[in-house]
């Protein structure tokens, strides 16, 4: 099973901006759906974007204009630009395998996170 380590969440200040990191080992990454989802306690994992293996991308609602996803394949690695933060953007930030329409859907397990705190 594929192993996912997320990195680059801290704290920021409204308005700036920051690159999350998810490195994946495994034999098949470049052949996935990778998607990031975020989570804040008292509530479930919610979809933010996700991105097919010819690069087609999908965003929540929410994001969208203001998140870009992306993968480098050569380096097993999927990344999430954030620009524009708010303090709502706060949570635990996750990466995974996806399947379903828009790629929404996570299918495999679940890494550690990298928290991400936005201040006001």
């Amino acid at each position: 099973q594929v192993q996912l380590v997320e990195s680059g969440g801290g704290l920021v200040q409204a308005g700036g901006s920051l690159r999350l990191s998810c490195a994946a080992s495994g034999n098949s990454f470049s052949l996935n759906t990778m998607g990031w989802f975020r989570q804040t306690p008292g509530k479930q994992r919610e979809f933010v974007a996700s991105i097919t293996s010819s690069g087609s991308t999908n965003y929540a609602d929410s994001v969208k204009g203001r998140f870009t996803i992306s993968r480098d394949n050569a380096k097993n690695t999927v990344y999430l630009q954030m620009n524009s933060l708010k303090p709502e953007t706060t949570a635990v930030y996750y990466c995974n395998k996806v399947g379903g329409v828009g790629g929404v859907i996570p299918l495999g397990y679940w890494g550690q996170g990298t928290q991400v705190t936005v201040s006001s």
